[in-house]
């Protein structure tokens, strides 16, 4: 999901310079943080161990940068109207003040991104991800014929941080003015952070777990940071990277654009129609037909698997049903919470229903899995 990206990449380390990077980047080095290729960007993979950087959120509360992701203005007369022709959920139905989940598609219904849609009076608020945001820039300006709208990249101006955890509220309410008990899960609203006004602050999160967005000027960020860490040093808060990050969106279900959804695998078979609106008073959006025709007669389903066995699912191992090759895995880690190896992948839809056997490919090497329902955590029936 948005506000969600891609996972750290395997081509060889590129010298930091050549790389983006956030103003936290000094920050975090001399944190020691295990800095790496992340779409582009020089960003903190780990701090210490993966699985005890997912325990601490899962437990207690993490703090993110997440100064790589896309933030993206769309304003003007017709932006309701221009957002909801290029995005799939029903922006005119947001109400103000909330947030949805949405995704851009091409023409033929493939995802270019997956994005979370802020709806406010005066505009529209987008977080994309990392690795897409130019594409996602160029795709909609491309398509703004006929629609009087500005599109403002504000991807600079604005840092990004996140707070994860049961105990992001404790830790954000000692500096902040604004009553978080009256902000809803994906809901927003503007208030006072470490003495700034106007930042935009947000209820979502990319863990499982509750948890804040903040939005603010980024020559602040440093400062920011330091006041966070130390309003929630009490409550065990620690810095958490992108690796623990992953495993834990995977652990809620949550889809990774690069791995559960890209252009070979669609929002429907991805399990995501409630981002997918076909209403008709939406009107025509870019991609609806070829994603009708999908809702109507889905080929696969993504599903969970888990594994008692050793070794754990990758990206691209196969998946067999005795003899027969049936799917590839999407994404996979080792699970601190449940206690197995788990990993997404697609199915065809008679094989993908939970309980049901199949076996892991590594290398010639069969390993047994058993299929599950996602979300493989919930923090609403622990």
């Amino acid at each position: 999901m948005a506000g969600a990206d891609r996972g750290p990449t395997a081509r060889p380390p590129v010298p930091s310079f050549e790389m983006k990077q956030t103003s936290l980047h000094d920050v975090h080095a001399a944190l020691g943080a295990k800095l790496v290729d992340f779409a582009g960007w020089h960003m903190p993979v780990q701090y210490g161990p993966i699985l005890d950087e997912v325990r601490c959120v899962r437990e207690r509360v993490g703090l993110f940068d997440l100064g790589h992701m896309g933030r993206v203005w769309v304003s003007g007369p017709d932006a309701l109207a221009f957002v909801d022709h290029v995005v799939t959920c029903y922006t005119a139905k947001i109400p103000l003040g909330s947030i949805r989940y949405g995704l851009l598609c091409r023409e033929n219904g493939s995802p270019i991104d997956d994005l979370l849609v802020y709806r406010q009076e005066d505009g529209i608020f987008l977080v994309v991800n990392a690795s897409n945001t130019d594409e996602d820039l160029a795709w909609m300006r491309a398509h703004t014929a006929g629609f009087d709208v500005t599109i403002e990249d504000q991807t600079i101006e604005l840092a990004m941080l996140a707070l994860q955890g049961q105990a992001s509220a404790a830790v954000l309410s000692k500096l902040t003015d604004y009553d978080l008990a009256g902000l809803g899960y994906y809901k927003f609203a503007f208030g006072t952070v470490c003495g700034l006004p106007d930042v935009r602050i947000s209820r979502t999160g990319y863990t499982g777990e509750d948890g804040f967005e903040v939005y603010f000027p980024d020559g602040e960020s440093e400062r920011v940071w330091n006041e966070l860490l130390a309003a929630g040093e009490s409550e065990g808060l620690a810095p958490i990277g992108l690796g623990a990050r992953d495993t834990l969106r995977l652990e809620a279900g949550m889809a990774l654009f690069g791995h559960e959804i890209d252009a070979e695998h669609n929002p429907i078979e991805a399990g995501l129609n409630f981002a997918v609106s076909f209403k008709e008073e939406k009107g025509d959006w870019i991609g609806r037909e070829p994603l009708l025709r999908v809702k109507e007669n889905p080929r696969r389903k993504l599903i969970g698997i888990t594994t008692d066995g050793k070794r754990v699912p990758r990206q691209g191992y196969e998946l067999y049903k005795d003899d027969q090759a049936i799917g590839r895995v999407c994404s996979g880690a080792v699970s601190p919470t449940i206690g197995k190896n788990i990993g997404s992948a697609y199915l065809p839809v008679d094989l993908a229903v939970a309980g049901e056997s199949v076996d892991l490919d590594i290398r010639g090497k069969r390993q047994a899995c058993t299929v599950v329902d996602l979300p493989f955590y919930s923090r609403t029936r622990k």
